[in-house]
Order: structure tokens, then C-alpha cells, then sequence
């Protein structure tokens, strides 16, 4: 198991490359929300990642979470206080739990499933913030609205009417876009689908300016340097600060 010490050990180099990366951009620390992965590893492990200083835990599973979560609250007596972050694909039929269970939503990959969590997130009388997800590489393992180029100009007009009526859902508060990067040796190579995910965001806040298109969350642990250089202001990182992921 992780321990506390790794942890740190781990978390203090994250941070020093954040810090160094947002230099190169001509960024502050500050403007980079670290989200830690926990995916795959047991409440203990959240609590040391807590005790190490982090706030914002990212998950890909509901139904991990729906155990994880209540068992780090009990490990702490309810009293830390954590942002949880649901960062993988997020089924319609799984969309009332989720909004019990996190803060904020990365993963929000069709004006169906904005439908169908403005209405679970109004029956729990709360206001959540969300992400659009979107596929700008064009890989078919990828989820998310598909603006990769060779979907068209078509489908960014459809996007664009899809975003219109996103915006008009009341419990559902946008702040911004996701993206998940190629798989690559170099991460030299993610940095177009970066890129053009920061140039889709540019586009939208002039297009909706009474929008909040702040976030942008991109780059995990093999590229988020990278992405923190394009404009990212959450990355999602995992290995590098718990090590390898467990076997489920």
C-alpha cells in the first residue's frame, strides 16, 4: 500500500514540475488545480493523500466512489473536507448517484446526459459545476463530443446547438471543457490536441461571453507539463503521486 511518506515524497515533486511548467508558460502556481487520481486505491490511501495537503481527488468510477467516499468520511468522522472530482466516462443510468456523490463534473459527453443531470441535481436541490468533455483527437476509445477534424464542420454545428441548450439548464453550472489526450511515447505529441482544445475554448467564450469557460482540464501524468504549457488550469494526475494503479 502507498503510505504517507511516499506520498509526499511524490506530491512535492508534482507540484515543483507544475510550478516550473506554469513558469514556462509565463503562469502562476496558483492558476493549476492539482486533481490526485485515486482510482483504484482504498480510503486509507485518500486519507494520507489528505494528510499530505491534497483537496481535489479526481475519480472514473461511480460505483468505486459510491464506496470509497463514505469510507474515507468515516475515517475522518465526516470532518475533512475534499473536493471530488468525477473524471471518468459517466453513464445517464448512473447520473443521480454521481451528483450525491461529487462536486464537480468532468466527464459531461452529450446534451443527453446535461439533460438527464440537470434533472437529478434538481430533485437534490443544489447547483453542480460541470465540464464538457470533448474528443478532439478523433480516436474512437475516446469519449466526448467528436470535433476532431474529420468530424466536420457538421458536427461542430451540432455542438454548438447542443451547447446552447446546456447553457440553458438551470441546476447545471458550465465552467469550462475536458479532454483526454492520445496515449503517445513523446508527450511532445499530445500538444496539438491541447492546443486545440484551449482554441475551442477561446472560441466558445466569444460565441457564449456570458458563459464561464475558465477550466480547462487536460494532461495527466505523462504529459500534463505539457498541457499546463496549452492553458490547463485542472490536470488530473495519478501515477506519478500514488504509483501504480491496483488491480480491481
Amino acid at each position: 500500500m502507498s503510505n504517507q511518506v511516499d506520498i509526499k515524497t511524490n506530491l512535492a515533486r508534482v507540484q515543483d514540475r507544475i510550478a516550473a511548467a506554469a513558469r514556462r508558460a509565463g503562469r502562476t502556481r496558483d492558476e493549476v488545480t492539482l486533481v490526485a487520481v485515486t482510482k483504484t486505491h482504498p480510503a486509507q490511501v485518500v486519507e494520507a493523500a489528505y494528510q499530505a495537503g491534497l483537496r481535489d481527488l479526481g475519480e472514473n468510477r461511480v460505483e468505486e466512489a459510491s464506496v470509497k467516499i463514505p469510507a474515507f468520511q468515516e475515517l475522518t468522522s465526516g470532518s475533512a473536507h475534499l473536493r471530488w472530482h468525477m473524471i471518468g466516462h459517466l453513464q445517464r443510468r448512473k447520473a443521480r448517484l454521481a451528483v450525491t456523490l461529487f462536486d464537480v463534473l468532468h466527464s459531461v459527453d452529450s446534451l443527453r446526459l446535461a439533460q438527464r443531470v440537470n434533472r437529478m441535481t434538481e430533485e437534490s436541490d443544489r447547483l453542480i459545476p460541470v465540464l464538457l468533455e470533448v474528443n478532439v483527437s478523433g480516436e474512437a476509445s475516446k469519449y466526448g463530443f467528436d470535433l476532431s477534424p474529420a468530424a466536420g464542420q457538421e458536427a461542430r454545428a451540432r455542438f454548438i446547438a447542443d451547447v446552447e441548450q446546456i447553457l440553458a439548464l438551470p441546476y447545471l453550472r458550465l465552467c469550462g471543457l475536458m479532454t483526454m489526450a492520445p496515449i503517445v511515447a513523446d508527450p511532445e505529441q499530445a500538444r496539438p490536441v491541447f492546443i486545440a482544445l484551449r482554441t475551442l475554448r477561446d472560441d466558445l467564450s466569444k460565441r457564449f461571453p456570458e458563459a464561464d469557460w475558465s477550466q480547462l482540464s487536460m494532461g495527466m501524468t505523462d504529459d500534463f507539463e505539457v498541457a499546463i504549457e496549452e492553458g490547463a488550469t485542472m490536470v488530473r494526475i495519478g501515477r506519478a503521486i500514488f504509483g501504480s494503479r491496483r488491480t480491481c
